[in-house]
């Protein structure tokens, strides 16, 4: 039996899965076309080949765990993060720079190349579920805010996180490319917060 590195049998299995999940994450971020193979997801966890088979049946079953694994956990760090910013126009902005943080992060990529590998009818759903979890808090800011078409509106600040989105994995400086989104999200809430002068306000 292998030597238990957590304090309990469960703890260390979870511990020893969540290294195998990490492992596959790396394989597919670095642009694999196909679903990670278990030798090569063994091997970067430090793992034997066949540690895989106590965790995962089939590559298949790997792909699931990677979608049910993946997608929860960005839709995760943005309400986390969001829910830390405070008031609801640095929540918006908050949507709009750990978004583009997770982009930058190389989690994008994770998720572009599970969704170009499994069954589209998965992917879909998974992906429009965690699209609509994403959507949920910012919306609530902006209603909070005052804006009576909040997912509308939602939707405009969206467009500006996916251009974003694409100039990062581009090649363009993710700093950089997250200040010009933030200087063009800010005033506006800014202003509906009551934060600017009207008049100030250049059409």
């Amino acid at each position: 039996m292998p030597r238990i590195t957590a304090p309990t049998v469960a703890e260390h299995r979870a511990a020893q899965q969540r290294a195998l999940l990490d492992a596959a994450r790396e394989v597919l971020a670095e642009g694999t076309p196909e679903i990670p193979g278990f030798a090569d997801v063994a091997a970067r966890a430090g793992l034997a080949r066949s540690s895989m088979y106590q965790y995962f049946k089939s590559r298949q079953h790997l792909l699931d765990a990677l979608i049910e694994d993946s997608f929860p956990r960005w839709s995760t760090r943005v309400e986390r993060e969001m829910a830390a910013a405070g008031s609801a126009d640095r929540r918006v902005l908050a949507y709009v720079r750990v978004n583009l943080d997770l982009v930058a992060e190389g989690e994008h990529a994770i998720a572009s190349a599970i969704s170009s590998i499994a069954p589209s009818e998965k992917v879909g759903a998974a992906g429009a579920e965690m699209h609509a979890r994403l959507a949920a808090p910012l919306v609530t800011a902006l209603a909070e805010l005052g804006v009576p078409d909040a997912a509308e509106t939602a939707d405009l600040v969206n467009a500006i996180v996916h251009a974003a989105t694409r100039q990062i994995e581009a090649g363009s400086d993710a700093t950089g490319v997250q200040s010009r989104a933030a200087a063009l999200v800010e005033p506006y809430v800014a202003f509906i917060a009551g934060r600017a002068v009207p008049g100030n306000i250049t059409p």
